[in-house]
């Protein structure tokens, strides 16, 4: 059995951090899924979520979802 790459592990940890953000803005506004991806994946977050670079994903998500909410200077 191998280990996972350093970017498998991204993947699946960023990929997990939208499904839980996307709950989260479901429970908060009582929107619908679709509603709720477009508001995570139009947010100021998203493109810094997806770059490796930045190693967001090892983040929370409850963490992210007040990164998500703060407002930007």
């Amino acid at each position: 059995m191998t280990q996972p790459s350093h970017q498998q592990i991204a993947v699946y940890l960023t990929d997990y951090a939208i499904s839980e953000l996307i709950r989260y803005v479901m429970e908060d506004t009582g929107c619908g899924v679709e509603q709720a991806m477009e508001k995570v994946y139009n947010s100021s977050l998203m493109p810094a979520l997806q770059d490796e670079e930045n190693e967001l994903y090892i983040q929370s998500p409850a963490y992210l979802y007040e990164m998500m909410h703060a407002p930007t200077a």
